[in-house]
């Protein structure tokens, strides 16, 4: 049997990620989570995982060191790598907004030159805001998005939230939604045809998982 290489993310993602994998006989992919090594073979079940960055899935995918990957969709936006996305894995879920203080609201950003933003996704905060005819400057940033404002580098920023502490708790309001985001199973294009009838079972399984995960929150 050949071996699928999967590109499992860092962070939060990773552990439902490997939870996913060990219901096709993946049963100690979590040693990537606690030792050192990046790459972890289950040779018997026939796959092989690279643990890296989540900006970094869809690189290794759409370049075929990867046949398979799971990332969040804010990332495959954000990159606009190609790679074939069949299947939102309903975890992960999150937001990609736009945040700032309240004294500058939506209402009041035609009236500036430009708005400066900072963010993590310069490419989707660029989109969001010239869709609506407005011009800005990104301040493409790694971390700390949040403390832009108050820094007096940036008037707002596009970043993702879950629960909004983060947000209030540094003085910044919830605007806009940009996205709405979960993790996606994406696969290379060039794979997908040459491991089609692999994939399509993986995928078929992983569905079924997805559909008993949503029965079971939605308290079916």
């Amino acid at each position: 049997m050949s071996v699928l290489r999967v590109a499992l993310p860092k962070g939060r993602l990773f552990a439902p990620g490997a939870a996913l994998f060990a219901h096709v006989g993946c049963r100690n992919v979590d040693e990537l989570a606690t030792g050192r090594r990046l790459v972890h073979e289950e040779t018997e079940a026939g796959f092989r995982f690279v643990l890296v960055k989540p900006m970094d899935v869809p690189v290794y995918v759409e370049y075929g060191a990867a046949d398979l990957g799971i990332v969040g969709q804010d990332v495959v936006r954000e990159l606009g790598r190609d790679v074939y996305e069949p299947l939102r894995l309903g975890f992960g879920r999150c937001r990609l907004v736009v945040a700032g203080p309240p004294d500058l609201p939506p209402q009041t950003w035609a009236r500036r030159p430009i708005l400066r933003v900072a963010s993590k996704y310069p490419r989707l905060a660029r989109q969001h805001f010239t869709s609506r005819g407005l011009s800005i400057e990104v301040v493409a940033l790694s971390g700390s998005v949040e403390l832009a404002p108050q820094a007096g580098l940036a008037d707002l920023i596009v970043d993702i939230v879950d629960s909004g502490h983060t947000l209030s708790a540094n003085g910044l309001l919830e605007m806009e939604t940009v996205l709405a985001s979960q993790a996606c199973l994406i696969v290379n294009r060039a794979s997908h045809k040459v491991e089609l009838a692999r994939i399509s079972a993986l995928l078929r399984t992983f569905e079924q998982i997805v559909s008993e995960g949503h029965a079971r929150s939605d308290g079916h």
